[in-house]
Parts: C-alpha cells; structure tokens; sequence
C-alpha cells in the first residue's frame, strides 16, 4: 500500500485532526473546566456532603 502524504497508515488527514484540535482548543469549552478546577477544594466539599448526608440520616432513624 502506498503511503499517501498528510494520512496515517488508518487513512486519517492528519490537517484535517490539527484543524479539528485547534478549533476545540479556541472553543469556549476548551480546557478551561479542567484548569480551573481546585482539586483539594472539590474533595472537601465532598468530604461535608457526606459528613452532612451522614449526620441527617442518623438523625432521620430515632
């Protein structure tokens, strides 16, 4: 088979995926969730959800 420029031994446009990436990569939805998510603080703010879910239900069985 022979190798055709700008395509992966699969076929795929190799132009084509970069433009693709670069649009995603200008989106507004890019990776800005990701680079603006604080780790630690979504941890414990799960942690007193859970703490709160806990606490409500022991109360709820008496």
């Amino acid at each position: 088979m022979q190798k055709q420029p700008n395509k992966t031994v699969a076929g795929t446009d190799v132009q084509h995926v970069k433009q693709q990436n670069a649009q995603a990569s200008n989106s507004k939805y890019g990776t800005e969730f990701a680079s603006e998510t604080n780790a630690q603080q979504v941890r414990q703010q799960n942690a007193q959800a859970e703490a709160k879910k806990n606490q409500n239900s022991s109360n709820n069985q008496g």
